[in-house]
Protein backbone atom coordinates (compact mmCIF):
# COMPACT_ATOMS: atom_id res chain seq x y z
CA UNK A 1 0.00 0.00 0.00
CA UNK A 2 1.00 3.67 -0.37
CA UNK A 3 1.60 5.62 2.83
CA UNK A 4 3.17 8.77 4.24
CA UNK A 5 6.38 7.47 5.81
CA UNK A 6 9.32 8.90 7.73
CA UNK A 7 12.46 7.38 9.24
CA UNK A 8 13.73 10.49 11.06
CA UNK A 9 11.95 13.10 13.13
CA UNK A 10 11.74 16.58 11.57
CA UNK A 11 12.79 15.27 8.14
CA UNK A 12 10.17 15.66 5.42
CA UNK A 13 8.15 12.43 5.07
CA UNK A 14 7.90 10.65 1.74
CA UNK A 15 5.25 8.63 -0.05
CA UNK A 16 6.42 5.02 0.17
CA UNK A 17 5.11 1.57 -0.65
CA UNK A 18 4.91 -0.41 2.60
CA UNK A 19 3.41 -3.83 3.47
CA UNK A 20 -0.38 -4.06 3.76
CA UNK A 21 -1.52 -4.48 7.38
CA UNK A 22 -3.20 -7.59 8.72
CA UNK A 23 -5.63 -7.69 11.66
CA UNK A 24 -4.61 -8.93 15.09
CA UNK A 25 -7.05 -11.34 16.80
CA UNK A 26 -8.83 -8.38 18.47
CA UNK A 27 -8.41 -5.93 15.61
CA UNK A 28 -9.60 -4.99 12.15
CA UNK A 29 -8.13 -3.52 9.00
CA UNK A 30 -9.90 -0.48 7.57
CA UNK A 31 -9.65 0.87 4.04
CA UNK A 32 -9.10 4.57 4.68
CA UNK A 33 -11.57 6.78 2.83
CA UNK A 34 -10.63 10.01 4.59
CA UNK A 35 -8.01 11.10 7.14
CA UNK A 36 -7.73 14.50 8.78
CA UNK A 37 -4.48 16.37 9.33
CA UNK A 38 -4.06 17.43 12.94
CA UNK A 39 -1.41 19.35 14.86
CA UNK A 40 -0.99 16.23 17.02
CA UNK A 41 0.38 14.53 13.90
CA UNK A 42 2.87 17.40 13.59
CA UNK A 43 3.94 16.92 17.21
CA UNK A 44 4.51 13.22 16.51
CA UNK A 45 6.61 14.00 13.43
CA UNK A 46 8.64 16.51 15.43
CA UNK A 47 9.49 13.84 18.01
CA UNK A 48 7.49 15.43 20.85
CA UNK A 49 5.51 12.24 21.55
CA UNK A 50 7.43 9.38 23.15
CA UNK A 51 4.94 6.81 21.80
CA UNK A 52 6.11 7.36 18.22
CA UNK A 53 8.77 4.81 17.22
CA UNK A 54 10.68 5.04 13.95
CA UNK A 55 10.07 4.29 11.14
CA UNK A 56 6.53 5.60 11.25
CA UNK A 57 3.29 6.28 9.37
CA UNK A 58 1.26 9.11 11.01
CA UNK A 59 -2.48 9.80 10.99
CA UNK A 60 -5.20 9.30 13.60
CA UNK A 61 -8.37 11.09 12.39
CA UNK A 62 -9.89 8.53 10.09
CA UNK A 63 -13.01 7.08 8.56
CA UNK A 64 -13.36 4.16 6.22
CA UNK A 65 -14.65 0.68 5.51
CA UNK A 66 -13.75 -2.50 7.37
CA UNK A 67 -12.06 -4.96 5.00
CA UNK A 68 -10.71 -7.64 7.39
CA UNK A 69 -11.49 -8.72 10.97
CA UNK A 70 -9.60 -10.70 13.60
CA UNK A 71 -10.77 -14.00 15.05
CA UNK A 72 -11.98 -12.42 18.32
CA UNK A 73 -13.96 -9.59 16.69
CA UNK A 74 -17.70 -10.10 17.23
CA UNK A 75 -19.30 -6.73 16.57
CA UNK A 76 -17.93 -5.84 13.14
CA UNK A 77 -17.70 -7.29 9.66
CA UNK A 78 -16.26 -6.43 6.28
CA UNK A 79 -18.21 -3.63 4.65
CA UNK A 80 -19.06 -1.72 7.84
CA UNK A 81 -18.58 2.07 7.64
CA UNK A 82 -16.67 3.12 10.73
CA UNK A 83 -14.60 5.68 12.55
CA UNK A 84 -12.66 5.36 15.81
CA UNK A 85 -11.61 7.63 18.69
CA UNK A 86 -7.93 8.48 18.53
CA UNK A 87 -7.53 6.67 21.88
CA UNK A 88 -8.83 3.09 21.87
CA UNK A 89 -9.21 1.49 25.31
CA UNK A 90 -8.03 -2.06 26.00
CA UNK A 91 -11.28 -2.92 27.79
CA UNK A 92 -9.53 -4.62 30.72
CA UNK A 93 -7.77 -1.96 32.83
CA UNK A 94 -9.35 -0.04 35.76
CA UNK A 95 -9.92 3.07 33.63
CA UNK A 96 -11.78 1.09 30.96
CA UNK A 97 -13.89 -0.68 33.59
CA UNK A 98 -14.85 2.72 35.03
CA UNK A 99 -15.94 4.03 31.62
CA UNK A 100 -12.85 6.14 30.93
CA UNK A 101 -11.53 4.30 27.89
CA UNK A 102 -10.07 7.53 26.51
CA UNK A 103 -7.40 7.50 29.25
CA UNK A 104 -6.85 3.72 29.18
CA UNK A 105 -3.72 2.44 30.92
CA UNK A 106 -2.89 0.31 27.84
CA UNK A 107 -4.31 2.51 25.13
CA UNK A 108 -3.93 2.02 21.39
CA UNK A 109 -3.50 5.19 19.34
CA UNK A 110 -3.32 4.91 15.55
CA UNK A 111 -0.57 7.16 14.28
CA UNK A 112 1.22 7.14 17.65
CA UNK A 113 1.51 3.74 19.34
CA UNK A 114 1.18 2.11 15.90
CA UNK A 115 1.18 3.07 12.24
CA UNK A 116 -1.67 5.35 11.33
CA UNK A 117 -4.11 6.42 8.66
CA UNK A 118 -2.01 8.49 6.24
CA UNK A 119 -2.18 5.36 4.13
CA UNK A 120 -4.52 3.32 2.00
CA UNK A 121 -5.19 0.90 4.88
CA UNK A 122 -4.81 1.02 8.66
CA UNK A 123 -4.89 -1.71 11.32
CA UNK A 124 -6.90 -0.89 14.45
CA UNK A 125 -6.72 -2.72 17.78
CA UNK A 126 -9.43 -3.42 20.39
CA UNK A 127 -12.11 -3.22 17.72
CA UNK A 128 -15.06 -4.67 19.68
CA UNK A 129 -15.24 -1.79 22.15
CA UNK A 130 -13.90 1.12 20.15
CA UNK A 131 -15.12 1.22 16.58
CA UNK A 132 -18.01 3.59 15.95
CA UNK A 133 -20.61 2.91 13.26
CA UNK A 134 -21.17 5.91 11.02
CA UNK A 135 -24.62 7.28 10.27
CA UNK A 136 -25.50 6.30 6.71
CA UNK A 137 -25.83 9.88 5.52
CA UNK A 138 -22.51 11.08 7.00
CA UNK A 139 -19.75 11.64 4.46
CA UNK A 140 -16.38 10.05 5.17
CA UNK A 141 -14.63 13.44 5.10
CA UNK A 142 -17.02 14.74 7.77
CA UNK A 143 -16.53 11.63 9.89
CA UNK A 144 -12.74 11.96 9.65
CA UNK A 145 -12.96 15.54 10.92
CA UNK A 146 -14.63 14.24 14.10
CA UNK A 147 -11.84 11.84 15.01
CA UNK A 148 -9.69 14.00 17.27
CA UNK A 149 -10.52 17.67 17.33
CA UNK A 150 -14.31 17.56 17.28
CA UNK A 151 -14.71 14.76 19.81
CA UNK A 152 -12.09 16.34 22.07
CA UNK A 153 -13.91 19.66 21.83
CA UNK A 154 -17.25 17.95 22.49
CA UNK A 155 -15.98 16.36 25.70
CA UNK A 156 -14.20 19.57 26.68
CA UNK A 157 -17.32 21.72 26.32
CA UNK A 158 -20.05 19.28 27.34
CA UNK A 159 -18.49 16.86 29.84
CA UNK A 160 -15.42 18.57 31.28
CA UNK A 161 -16.52 22.19 30.88
CA UNK A 162 -20.20 21.61 31.79
CA UNK A 163 -21.22 24.45 29.47
CA UNK A 164 -24.62 25.97 30.24
CA UNK A 165 -26.92 28.32 28.29
CA UNK A 166 -26.17 32.01 28.81
CA UNK A 167 -22.61 31.49 30.05
CA UNK A 168 -19.65 33.33 28.61
CA UNK A 169 -17.22 30.90 26.98
CA UNK A 170 -13.81 32.06 25.77
CA UNK A 171 -11.99 29.94 23.19
CA UNK A 172 -8.32 30.69 22.66
CA UNK A 173 -7.18 29.55 19.21
CA UNK A 174 -9.41 29.14 16.16
CA UNK A 175 -7.91 26.08 14.53
CA UNK A 176 -9.88 22.88 14.09
CA UNK A 177 -10.42 22.14 17.79
CA UNK A 178 -11.17 25.77 18.62
CA UNK A 179 -13.73 26.13 15.85
CA UNK A 180 -15.30 22.86 16.98
CA UNK A 181 -15.53 24.13 20.56
CA UNK A 182 -17.09 27.39 19.37
CA UNK A 183 -19.74 25.56 17.36
CA UNK A 184 -20.57 23.18 20.22
CA UNK A 185 -20.73 25.88 22.91
CA UNK A 186 -22.88 28.13 20.73
CA UNK A 187 -25.25 25.24 20.02
CA UNK A 188 -25.74 24.88 23.78
CA UNK A 189 -26.78 28.52 24.12
CA UNK A 190 -23.50 29.96 25.40
CA UNK A 191 -22.14 33.36 24.41
CA UNK A 192 -18.81 32.57 22.81
CA UNK A 193 -15.72 34.77 22.57
CA UNK A 194 -13.20 33.70 19.91
CA UNK A 195 -9.57 34.72 20.39
CA UNK A 196 -7.01 34.41 17.61
CA UNK A 197 -4.30 36.39 15.85
CA UNK A 198 -5.83 36.69 12.37
CA UNK A 199 -9.02 38.32 11.19
CA UNK A 200 -9.51 35.55 8.62
CA UNK A 201 -9.76 32.82 11.25
CA UNK A 202 -11.90 35.03 13.47
CA UNK A 203 -14.41 35.51 10.67
CA UNK A 204 -14.57 31.74 10.34
CA UNK A 205 -15.17 31.61 14.10
CA UNK A 206 -18.06 34.04 13.67
CA UNK A 207 -19.56 31.69 11.09
CA UNK A 208 -19.35 28.89 13.67
CA UNK A 209 -21.31 30.91 16.21
CA UNK A 210 -18.88 33.20 18.02
CA UNK A 211 -20.59 36.31 19.36
CA UNK A 212 -17.42 38.31 20.11
CA UNK A 213 -14.12 38.32 18.23
CA UNK A 214 -10.81 39.36 19.80
CA UNK A 215 -7.73 39.69 17.63
CA UNK A 216 -4.79 39.19 19.99
CA UNK A 217 -2.42 40.96 17.59
CA UNK A 218 -4.48 44.15 17.84
CA UNK A 219 -5.26 44.42 21.56
CA UNK A 220 -2.71 45.20 24.24
CA UNK A 221 -4.12 42.82 26.85
CA UNK A 222 -6.23 39.79 25.88
CA UNK A 223 -7.15 38.97 29.47
CA UNK A 224 -8.51 42.45 30.13
CA UNK A 225 -10.36 42.45 26.81
CA UNK A 226 -12.20 39.25 27.78
CA UNK A 227 -12.99 40.56 31.27
CA UNK A 228 -14.32 43.81 29.86
CA UNK A 229 -16.70 42.24 27.37
CA UNK A 230 -17.97 39.67 29.89
CA UNK A 231 -18.35 42.01 32.84
CA UNK A 232 -15.85 40.19 35.04
CA UNK A 233 -14.52 37.20 33.14
CA UNK A 234 -15.55 34.05 31.31
CA UNK A 235 -17.44 31.28 33.10
CA UNK A 236 -15.65 28.71 30.97
CA UNK A 237 -12.43 29.17 29.03
CA UNK A 238 -10.66 26.77 26.70
CA UNK A 239 -7.10 26.77 25.46
CA UNK A 240 -7.58 25.13 22.07
CA UNK A 241 -4.06 25.86 20.84
CA UNK A 242 -1.65 24.46 23.41
CA UNK A 243 0.88 27.18 24.18
CA UNK A 244 2.17 28.66 27.42
CA UNK A 245 0.70 32.09 26.60
CA UNK A 246 -2.76 30.88 25.54
CA UNK A 247 -3.00 28.57 28.53
CA UNK A 248 -2.02 31.37 30.91
CA UNK A 249 -4.48 33.80 29.31
CA UNK A 250 -7.29 31.25 29.37
CA UNK A 251 -6.91 30.71 33.11
CA UNK A 252 -6.38 34.40 33.85
CA UNK A 253 -9.49 35.60 31.97
CA UNK A 254 -11.87 33.56 34.14
CA UNK A 255 -14.28 35.07 36.62
CA UNK A 256 -14.31 33.76 40.19
CA UNK A 257 -15.07 30.02 40.33
CA UNK A 258 -14.61 29.83 36.58
CA UNK A 259 -13.57 26.68 34.71
CA UNK A 260 -10.54 26.28 32.46
CA UNK A 261 -10.22 23.26 30.15
CA UNK A 262 -6.86 22.54 28.56
CA UNK A 263 -7.42 20.98 25.15
CA UNK A 264 -4.38 21.99 23.11
CA UNK A 265 -1.44 19.65 23.73
CA UNK A 266 1.34 21.16 25.85
CA UNK A 267 4.46 19.50 24.50
CA UNK A 268 8.06 20.43 23.89
CA UNK A 269 8.99 23.76 25.51
CA UNK A 270 5.38 24.23 26.70
CA UNK A 271 5.13 20.94 28.61
CA UNK A 272 5.70 22.61 31.98
CA UNK A 273 4.10 25.99 31.38
CA UNK A 274 3.56 28.37 34.30
CA UNK A 275 0.08 29.04 35.63
CA UNK A 276 -1.32 31.95 37.71
CA UNK A 277 -1.49 29.82 40.86
CA UNK A 278 -2.34 32.65 43.23
CA UNK A 279 -5.43 33.47 41.15
CA UNK A 280 -6.37 29.78 40.91
CA UNK A 281 -6.37 29.60 44.71
CA UNK A 282 -7.96 32.94 45.58
CA UNK A 283 -10.68 32.71 42.92
CA UNK A 284 -11.32 28.98 43.40
CA UNK A 285 -10.75 28.29 39.73
CA UNK A 286 -11.23 24.82 38.30
CA UNK A 287 -8.59 23.41 35.96
CA UNK A 288 -9.30 20.33 33.86
CA UNK A 289 -7.72 18.54 30.94
CA UNK A 290 -9.58 16.99 28.03
CA UNK A 291 -8.08 14.16 25.99
CA UNK A 292 -10.40 12.66 23.42
CA UNK A 293 -13.73 10.99 24.12
CA UNK A 294 -15.06 7.49 24.69
CA UNK A 295 -16.68 5.61 21.80
CA UNK A 296 -19.97 5.25 23.71
CA UNK A 297 -20.33 9.06 23.88
CA UNK A 298 -20.52 9.43 20.10
CA UNK A 299 -24.25 8.70 20.27
CA UNK A 300 -25.16 12.02 21.86
CA UNK A 301 -22.94 13.89 19.43
CA UNK A 302 -24.50 12.10 16.44
CA UNK A 303 -27.99 12.94 17.74
CA UNK A 304 -27.08 16.63 17.89
CA UNK A 305 -25.68 16.44 14.35
CA UNK A 306 -28.77 14.66 13.02
CA UNK A 307 -31.00 17.22 14.77
CA UNK A 308 -29.23 20.03 12.94
CA UNK A 309 -27.67 21.51 16.08
CA UNK A 310 -24.10 20.76 15.01
CA UNK A 311 -22.61 21.02 11.53
CA UNK A 312 -19.11 19.52 11.57
CA UNK A 313 -19.05 19.46 7.77
CA UNK A 314 -18.58 23.24 7.92
CA UNK A 315 -15.18 22.69 9.54
CA UNK A 316 -13.77 20.77 6.59
CA UNK A 317 -11.36 23.02 4.73
CA UNK A 318 -9.03 21.75 2.05
CA UNK A 319 -9.42 18.27 0.58
CA UNK A 320 -5.99 17.02 -0.45
CA UNK A 321 -4.35 13.95 -1.96
CA UNK A 322 -2.10 11.57 -0.04
CA UNK A 323 0.82 12.88 -2.09
CA UNK A 324 0.20 16.38 -0.70
CA UNK A 325 0.18 15.27 2.93
CA UNK A 326 3.95 15.41 3.69
CA UNK A 327 4.20 19.10 2.82
CA UNK A 328 0.90 19.88 4.56
CA UNK A 329 2.07 18.10 7.70
CA UNK A 330 5.37 19.97 7.78
CA UNK A 331 3.55 23.30 7.37
CA UNK A 332 1.27 22.86 10.38
CA UNK A 333 3.57 24.85 12.67
CA UNK A 334 2.57 27.97 10.70
CA UNK A 335 -1.16 27.62 11.54
CA UNK A 336 -2.06 28.79 8.04
CA UNK A 337 -4.80 26.28 7.21
CA UNK A 338 -8.43 27.31 7.59
CA UNK A 339 -10.58 24.62 9.14
CA UNK A 340 -9.67 20.94 8.95
CA UNK A 341 -7.60 19.68 6.00
CA UNK A 342 -8.63 16.14 5.03
CA UNK A 343 -6.93 13.56 2.81
CA UNK A 344 -9.62 12.22 0.51
CA UNK A 345 -7.60 11.05 -2.51
CA UNK A 346 -5.42 7.97 -1.99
Amino acid sequence: MRAVYFEQFKHLPVIATVPDPTPSPSGVVVKVEASGLCRSDWHGWMGHDSDVKLPHVPGHELAGIVVAVGAEVRNWKAGDRVTVPFVAGCGHCPECHSGHQHICDNQFQPGFTAWGSFAEYVALEYANGNLVRLPERMAFKTAASLGCRFITAFRAVVDQGRCRPGEWVAVHGCGGVGLSAIMIAASLGARVIAVDLTDEKLELARAMGAAVLINGSKVSNIVEAVRDVTGGGAHLSIDALGHSSTSYNSISNLRKRGRHVQVGLMLGDDANARVPMSRIISHELEIRGSHGMQAFRYGEMFRMIEAGLLHPEKLVGAEIALADAPAALAAMDRFAAKGVSVITKF
